[in-house]
């Protein structure tokens, strides 16, 4: 059979610039120098003898062969994560059920797809999926009703529960985009449209009314929303604005070309999500749902919004892990 000579360094690397357009984007991704990132690419294109990507184009495209070229490699990627999950996974095979509840920000193709690697680690296993607010996924832990839960951090220590990092999600202000209205207008209460809250029933909701009263901020309060889809509707038709995040945001795909993101022009600040179990659940189950979920956020959540919205780059990220020093 013969043996690929192509470096996984390589692909790696042809990955981030077909996300980002750039060798600069795709060196600021990895942590690698400008030179190195040209270097690996220009090895992987004499090692296949094709262009890969239109050097000529800014941003940087993929001639048709590399576009062919990407999709495989990602198929590829994918699997050798998986082998990765299942070679650490030890005795996972073996269980039998395993119940997670998951906050709605990940019930779209990330919660779909940690549903399907799951399935294929532990062929023999009977899932329970549940979507729930995140002080709704923390009570059903501490009654033992679930196994493993995704949700947002408390502003205070859940001592009680084992915590797994996964994400910093950022606080940003969302506006119609087909009206002149700027973030300090927004925040100091001169913009034309009220804001859009979310409920403070959710952590998010009392976490933004928390900052706004640190900040000194007084809105009028008009509209309050549980619906993440609604509030991004309203925005969307132009009845308002409001504070979110890059993965609230990014589950409203269908308002996308008529909601704007913009900094928040304040003191910044971010919730923080994490996968939590209870002390008594074993550990290599909840550590391998940890690591699915650390490269299903990458790959689909902050990659593709960091394109976009280059200003997210170092605010919207992974956490450390747990376990790192």
């Amino acid at each position: 059979m013969k043996k690929s000579q192509l470096s996984l360094k390589w692909l790696e690397v042809f990955q981030q610039i077909a996300r980002s357009g750039s060798v600069q984007g795709a060196a600021e991704q990895t942590g690698l120098s400008v030179s190195t990132v040209s270097h690996h690419l220009k090895s992987l294109e004499q090692s296949l003898g094709t262009d890969l990507c239109d050097h000529t184009r800014r941003p940087m495209r993929l001639t048709p062969t590399g576009a062919v070229f990407l999709r495989q490699i990602d198929e590829a990627m994918r699997l050798l994560i998986k082998a990765e999950i299942e070679a650490q996974s030890g005795d996972l095979s073996q269980t039998r059920s395993l119940s997670l509840a998951m906050i709605e920000d990940f019930d779209s193709e990330i919660a779909s797809e940690l549903a399907r690697l799951l399935s294929q680690s532990m062929p023999g296993c009977v899932f329970r999926h549940l979507t729930r607010p995140s002080h709704d996924i923390l009570d059903l832990l501490r009654a033992r009703e679930v196994d493993i839960g995704i949700a947002a951090k408390l502003q205070f220590d859940a001592a009680d529960l084992i915590e797994y990092p996964l994400l910093r999600d950022p606080f940003v202000l969302a506006v119609p985009t087909n009206k002149d209205v700027t973030a300090d207008a927004c925040l100091n209460g001169s913009a034309p449209l009220p804001l859009m809250r979310y409920s403070r029933d959710q952590i998010m909701g009392r976490q933004i009314e928390a900052q706004l009263k640190r900040l000194r901020i007084t809105l009028p309060h008009a509209h309050e929303f549980e619906s993440n889809q609604t509030l991004m509707n309203m925005v969307a038709e132009g009845v308002g604005w409001a504070i979110t995040t890059p993965t609230n945001y990014a589950r409203a795909s269908r308002f996308h070309r008529h909601v704007t993101l913009l900094p928040f022009p304040a003191k910044g600040f971010a919730r923080h999500m994490s996968v939590f179990t209870a002390e008594l659940h074993p550990s290599a189950a909840v550590e391998t749902v940890a690591s699915i979920l650390r490269q299903l956020i990458q790959t689909r959540a902050i990659d593709p919004a960091v394109v976009r919205m280059p200003w997210l780059r170092d605010s919207f990220m992974l956490l450390p892990d747990r376990d790192a020093p």
